[in-house]
């Protein structure tokens, strides 16, 4: 697995409205900012966000922008599109993942909301 790997992970799990599949993307201390700007802790505050998001229906695109690694800490950033009936919206990512023992990377630091959409 790569870190950019999550991004399609993400993508796939929010399109068939997989709330756990989404959430197992995190690390248990995971932070995740909302569109207030607050950040969320912990898994159940994660499950919250998303399982609002899934629940407006639609479906996402993402692409990845940047990918940093540094040992098994990477920065990321995408830029993703929403689209539901009569809803359209989209923002820039600014991501930080961890790679655990077993490969896998997780979210550690997620903010949807670090600028806005693409052009």
């Amino acid at each position: 697995m790569e870190p950019q790997d999550l991004h399609r992970r993400v993508e796939e799990a929010f399109n068939r409205s997989d709330v756990d599949a989404l959430v197992a993307l995190y690390e248990p201390d995971a932070r995740m900012v909302r569109d207030d700007g607050t950040a969320a802790v912990g898994l159940e505050a994660v499950r919250e966000i998303w399982a609002g998001f899934v629940g407006l229906g639609g479906r996402i695109a993402m692409t990845t922008r940047t990918v940093v690694e540094a040992g098994d800490i990477a920065l990321l950033s995408n830029a993703y599109a929403f689209t539901a009936d009569g809803m359209e919206f989209g923002a820039v990512t600014a991501e930080v993942a961890r790679r655990g023992p077993d490969g896998t990377w997780r979210y550690l630091i997620d903010n949807p909301f670090a600028g806005p959409a693409e052009g």
